[in-house]
């Protein structure tokens, strides 16, 4: 007899989303988390205007809101050069989003919320839960071995959901995991008070070793992040956080705002990103969120990507479950592959595009110079990074003369 018709492994924004959406149509559904819950989580803590129409189909809005999460207006992009590139969601270019801001919150928060919306749905949880293996019958995923209180139990269900982030167990032991070459960088994250002049706006300041980012989660928290190429992990390795407070000691534009400023714990590392998956299902399984893709953290996409994935993937096997044919699973499967590269796809030609360029001074300085001048262009660029604007408005060849022009006429 199986433990549910549903497994989903990882109870972040992804796995709480799936979880949520599939208890929502009756289904019974298990959540298992290595961590106990509240727990934090290394992240930008950014949530785009799109975000807020999930969370509130999943009720979790108004509890989010709360919390005391930070409202905010747009995004700025300092380039190595000084430009400034300043956009903001709600603009004249004729979108609209579920709402004209986004929401910065602590992980701490947003996490147990998300999970408690799931399990007010119906789903159960299983948190202190470390997935040790997946259980395999002529091909197809069965279930999960968990280690649970010291003890090695099995866990079946139909189908299992790997929503376990960055360095997916689920996505590794079934063969699906790949790391891109390019680019290769990690983060490093914390918490301060009193950083001076944080306001409505994200903020990104890049330069030629990496970019550091500033945003508002609200109470009187600053996240600060800072992302390095790969290639300086040992030097971060020795001491991290004095790798962190030289970077914001050597910038006078960053060191000004952090005199009085507080950290309130340890520097803390993820990464390095730029991994994915070869596909993002198996029979009887499927990935979403970071287990599934995760390019760089210079757009704000983990967050959205996590919460939508989990909302489609439910739209497109949720009567397959209920069927109970593995046959009818496996085409939703293959369905929600399909649909899922037709959602991003063209987010990920700009994460490609945007990567690129943040790896090149000379031509982010460039590209800075124009967008600084060209409000119209910089908030059509904010909207696509905020999920409401589709990507394809600043891939069609309309844009890019219009930024050739531009670049042309301010030199």
């Amino acid at each position: 007899m199986r433990d549910a018709q549903v497994i989903v492994v990882g109870g972040g924004p992804a796995g709480s989303s799936a979880a949520y959406f599939l208890a929502s149509q009756g289904l019974d559904v298990m959540v298992v988390d290595r961590a106990r819950f509240p727990r934090d989580k290394i992240c930008a803590e950014y949530l785009s205007p799109e975000c807020s129409r999930i969370l509130d189909r999943m009720g979790a809005l108004d509890a989010t809101e709360a919390t005391g999460a930070a409202h905010l207006a747009g995004m700025r992009v300092r380039a190595p050069n000084g430009a400034i590139i300043h956009g903001e969601f709600a603009a004249a270019h004729g979108f609209n989003g579920f709402r004209d801001r986004g929401l910065a919150v602590r992980r701490t928060l947003l996490d147990s919320i998300l999970l408690n919306r799931a399990r007010t749905a119906g789903a159960h949880f299983s948190e202190a839960t470390r997935v040790t293996e997946m259980l395999m019958d002529q091909g197809r995923v069965t279930g999960i071995g968990v280690l649970q209180q010291g003890k090695q139990r099995t866990l079946s269900a139909d189908i299992v959901i790997g929503a376990d982030g960055l360095r997916s167990v689920v996505a590794r032991r079934l063969g699906l995991h790949r790391a891109s070459r390019w680019p290769r960088r990690i983060a490093l994250v914390s918490h301060y008070t009193n950083v001076e002049g944080v306001g409505a706006f994200g903020e990104m300041f890049v330069d030629e070793s990496g970019y550091f980012g500033l945003v508002d989660v609200g109470n009187g928290v600053t996240n600060v992040a800072l992302v390095v190429p790969v290639s300086r992990a040992a030097e971060v390795a020795a001491d991290r956080t004095e790798f962190f407070d030289q970077w914001i000691a050597e910038r006078p534009h960053l060191a000004e705002r952090f005199v009085n400023s507080v950290r309130m714990e340890p520097v803390r590392a993820t990464g390095p990103f730029a991994s994915f998956s070869k596909k993002a299902w198996r029979p009887g399984a499927a990935l979403v969120g970071d287990a599934a893709d995760f390019f760089d953290p210079f757009t704000g996409e983990g967050i959205y990507a996590a919460l939508r994935g989990g909302e489609l993937l439910a739209e497109v096997i949720g009567e397959a479950i209920r069927s109970g044919k593995p046959e009818m699973l496996d085409g939703a499967l293959k369905s929600y592959a399909s649909k899922r590269r037709s959602e991003f796809k063209g987010k990920w030609r700009v994460e490609r595009l945007v990567g690129s360029v943040v790896a090149s001074p000379r031509i982010f300085n460039r590209i800075a110079l124009t967008l600084q001048n060209r409000r119209d262009m910089a908030d059509l660029l904010v909207g696509v990074a905020g999920n409401f604007v589709p990507a394809g408005e600043i891939l069609r060849p309309r844009y890019m003369m219009n930024f050739l022009l531009a670049a042309t006429f301010q030199r």
